[in-house]
């Protein structure tokens, strides 16, 4: 597996670990990994709702998948930078990373696979056209397509 690093990631956002994202054993819960990912994901295509209205309300994306990779354990207090990119584009899914930072240290990585979804027809799209263009312009790092 290959370390993220911060550097690829132009897409990134600040968190607080919070007391209760620990748990008993006095680390944080790793279902909370994946809710700072979702957290980073929601707001790197928030800007395209703002270019779309009709993004997240007639079309948009689902997640059809998730993993998470545990590097290190991360105990409460912490600052997190959470970046989050697309790695890949294929036909109606895109494959999306996001890395979990403490300072310059990745502390955990998340997979997820994200599908472009008709929310009225309830079946998959193509991902269209302008918004491969808006990931590419978006990305340091160019996604496999």
């Amino acid at each position: 597996m290959n370390l993220p690093l911060r550097e690829e990631f132009k897409q990134s956002i600040r968190l607080t670990v919070r007391w209760g994202d620990a748990d008993m054993f006095g680390h944080v819960n790793n279902a909370k990994f994946f809710t700072y990912a979702e957290q980073a994901r929601i707001e790197y295509f928030d800007a395209l709702r703002e270019q779309d209205p009709k993004f997240g309300q007639d079309y948009g994306i689902i997640l059809a998948s998730t993993a998470c990779d545990f590097l290190v354990q991360l105990h409460y207090p912490a600052q997190l930078d959470v970046g989050m990119r697309i790695e890949k584009i294929g036909r109606s899914s895109m494959t999306a990373r996001t890395g979990i930072f403490v300072g310059e240290r990745a502390v955990a990585t998340v997979s997820g696979v994200i599908v472009w979804f008709d929310y009225q027809q309830q079946k998959t799209l193509p991902v269209p056209d302008h918004v491969r263009a808006w990931i590419r312009a978006r990305e340091v790092v160019a996604p496999i397509e």
